[in-house]
């Protein structure tokens, strides 16, 4: 393994110790459904659109996932891309070996055309790609340059190729760096005496203080494993962000901003009503996000999609384009068929009987244009429904 990251050492071994993230092994495919690790989704999501479905199978989507950490990510991109190759890729030796025996259990390998883990730097792979899709989540942070971690992934997309992103936020971080810096300060270092003593410094802070009861209230579940809480307060790298900074962050990369992968996080509305609502949205966008960012203490990180090259999203405001357009189902569904669902966010989902035999017909008749759907619906409310579903994203279009 090539180190260009003079922290890679550090961070590799740290891991090595506290392999990341720790959630438990199991037999059969992981629970339940992730869609900004399934591809078609996430173009669906960026673009509005999908390409055409080869013939005779699934889309062959090139993934990258860099920074796999114990692979609780590959098994979901596995999983969730029949059919795709995918390339895992990880500095450390320890998490790796936890990937490998969590991919064999759950079958992944079997579910795409090659898969394949190994140990290198993100920072190492130019013989590698081009790919279509990247996903690198809480990984840039912990390089010791971000930036060029960044260009380094950009180098792998494809043109048109999207990378998602996780990064930690400023504002929502307040008190963890606190206890960084605390931590950091008393010496007790990053292997398990500094465990021992950071876990012993929440229970010794006063019941009262601000960041004991921050610790009790949000993170102590998210913690309770020896791994997660070294990689909250013990990681002997970190960078976060500002909405601001992150901006000018992407920009460095030329790469396009697709959107968050949380997007109603972003909404004013969430936080705001009547006037204020009002003079919110008529903000200009980064402003709007900078407004929920300063109104929101609890964000904590970012998770958004870049993409390579310009990205024209399809907006299906023609009704012509619309019922020429072939439609498919999002995999991403809890309890399909029926019209009471969880959907791609694993929220509550009604639609009505006939919403769910528009989907059904589309999903019996792959290259049958919506229009020619048969089904009792006349041209307007054909159109409805298939805008409608495609704004909960249970139905995606085909160009």
């Amino acid at each position: 393994m090539s180190a260009s990251d003079a922290a890679t050492p550090v961070v590799s071994a740290f891991y090595d110790r506290f392999p990341y993230p720790a959630d438990p092994l199991q037999d059969g495919p992981p629970p339940g459904y992730n869609w900004r690790w399934c591809v078609d989704s996430v173009r669906s999501f960026c673009a509005g659109v999908l390409p055409p479905l080869p013939e005779g199978g699934p889309r062959p989507w090139r993934i990258l996932d860099a920074g796999c950490g114990t692979g609780v990510s590959t098994d979901y991109l596995c999983h969730l891309n029949p059919g795709a190759t995918v390339l895992a890729v990880d500095i450390s030796a320890g998490a790796l070996q936890v990937a490998r025996e969590r991919t064999r259990r759950s079958g992944a390998a079997g579910q795409v055309a090659q898969l394949r883990i190994e140990q290198h730097s993100l920072l190492d792979l130019a013989a590698e790609g081009p790919f279509d899709y990247i996903n690198s989540v809480g990984v840039l942070h912990h390089l010791r340059d971000p930036q060029a971690g960044l260009r380094a992934l950009a180098d792998r997309l494809a043109p048109g190729g999207l990378l998602h992103l996780f990064l930690y936020a400023d504002g929502g971080r307040w008190e963890i760096h606190r206890v960084q810096r605390s931590l950091s300060r008393l010496g007790v270092g990053s292997g398990d005496e500094g465990l021992r003593l950071g876990r012993q410094l929440f229970s010794e802070l006063p019941e009262n203080n601000r960041l004991r009861r921050h610790h009790e209230q949000r993170w102590a579940l998210d913690t309770a494993a020896d791994a997660n809480f070294a990689d909250m307060y013990l990681h002997p790298q970190e960078s976060s962000y500002s909405i601001s900074r992150l901006m000018a962050f992407v920009a460095s990369a030329d790469l396009e901003f697709a959107g968050f992968s949380n997007p109603q996080v972003w909404d004013p509305a969430r936080l705001l009503s009547g006037e204020l609502l009002e003079w919110a949205l008529e903000l200009p966008e980064l402003e709007r996000w900078s407004l929920v960012e300063d109104l929101d203490p609890d964000i904590s990180h970012f998770e958004f999609f870049l993409a390579k090259g310009p990205l024209r999203r399809q907006q299906w405001d023609d009704d012509v384009a619309l019922l020429a357009a072939r439609g498919e189902r999002n995999r991403c569904l809890w309890g399909w068929p029926s019209t009471a669902l969880l959907g791609p966010d694993l929220m509550p989902l009604t639609i009505d009987e006939q919403d769910l035999e528009l989907v059904r017909a589309a999903e019996a008749a792959p290259q049958c244009p919506l229009g020619d759907l048969p089904l009792p619906l006349e041209v307007r409310e054909r159109c409805q429904r298939a805008r409608r579903l495609l704004e909960q994203g249970v139905l995606q279009l085909v160009a």
